[in-house]
C-alpha cells in the first residue's frame, strides 16, 4: 500500500496532466485529502510541501518518490556484512586474534606502539 505522501503525489501529477492550476489543485487536494493535505505544510517525506512538488510535476517530474539525500549512505556495512561472517564471530576475531577492542565505535589495539604513544603525547 501507499505512503499517504506518495498517494497524495500521484494524485498531484494526475491533477498537473490535466492541466489545473496550483490553486485548483490546492482546493481539490484540501477538500479530498482534508487535514492530511500535502499542502498543509512541510510534511512530505523528504521536508518538500504540497507547493514544490505540484512545481516539479508541472516541469517534468515524473517519479514521485524521494530523491536520494546526500551524505551518508542510509546503510552502512561493516566487517560482518562485507564477509557474510555472523557479527560475534567478527568480534572475535578482532578481540583475540588481532588484539583489538571496541573504543568509541572503534576496533583499536589494545596496546600502544612506542611511536603511537609519542605522537599521543605531542599533540
Amino acid at each position: 500500500m501507499l505512503s499517504v505522501q506518495i498517494e497524495q503525489r500521484v494524485y498531484l501529477t494526475f491533477l498537473v496532466k490535466l492541466g489545473k492550476t496550483f490553486t485548483e489543485a490546492y482546493a481539490i487536494s484540501k477538500e479530498v485529502y482534508g487535514n492530511d493535505c500535502l499542502f498543509r505544510g512541510l510534511n512530505g517525506l523528504s521536508g518538500v510541501n504540497g507547493s514544490e512538488w505540484f512545481k516539479r510535476f508541472k516541469e517534468g517530474r515524473e517519479t514521485t518518490e524521494d530523491d536520494p539525500r546526500l551524505g551518508q549512505p542510509s546503510t552502512i556495512q561493516g566487517p560482518a556484512e562485507i564477509t557474510g561472517i555472523n557479527q560475534e564471530c567478527v568480534r572475535q576475531i578482532l578481540h583475540e586474534l588481532f588484539n583489538m577492542r571496541k573504543v568509541c565505535a572503534k576496533m583499536m589495539p589494545k596496546l600502544l606502539t612506542p611511536e603511537q604513544k609519542e605522537s599521543i603525547m605531542n599533540i
